[in-house]
């Protein structure tokens, strides 16, 4: 890819955007997907997420002003978009949002997407017990190995803040995972 600032001024001008915006989906559509999936489990509601969250990003992309990188904006733009949808399908189904977590991990064996053993399934439920700041730090440094400085964009949290909600959700998996 070009540099940044290049492909940003492509994504904003009118005459190139849609195919900046191809290059675009290219690019990050299957990361996105995968963070999306990691907090929302579900195969056909990540898709769901992702979709609303490329459509966001195309929606506003000219008030994208790069005080942080590209991937960063889009990362918090496809976590709120994530957490906005379990919220929605928790206030709809008249749960709360821990109970809709573990309804989809518990759904994840009948799940044609996930190809997971009972191991996984037992570290989605350990996940599922944290708080959703720690779930999603977690996700983010474990799963997709980001830097705590793109987690601190992201996120609006203090790279300090980060590494100890990581050292802590750690800590409270190894007990989940090793307490039969």
């Amino acid at each position: 890819m070009i540099n940044e600032t290049e492909f940003i001024t492509r994504l904003q001008d009118k005459s190139s955007k849609e195919a900046a915006f191809k290059e675009l989906l290219q690019l990050y559509k299957e990361r996105l997907y995968w963070h999306i999936r990691k907090i929302v489990i579900s195969h056909d509601d990540a898709d769901d997420v992702l979709q609303n969250t490329f459509i966001k990003i195309y929606r506003n992309i000219n008030k994208f002003k790069g005080d942080s990188k590209l991937f960063s904006w889009m990362y918090r733009i496809a976590t709120n978009e994530s957490i906005t949808h379990i919220n929605k399908n928790a206030k709809r189904l008249q749960i709360s949002d821990e109970e809709h977590q573990n309804r989809a991990i518990n759904n994840l064996k009948a799940d044609v997407y996930f190809e997971g053993e009972e191991i996984q399934i037992k570290l989605q439920k350990a996940i599922a017990t944290l708080p959703e700041k720690q779930q999603l730090v977690f996700n983010m440094r474990y799963f997709d190995d980001l830097k705590y400085k793109d987690m601190s964009e992201i996120l609006a949290t203090s790279e300090g803040a980060l590494k100890a909600s990581y050292h802590i959700a750690v800590k409270k998996i190894e007990a989940y995972l090793t307490s039969d």
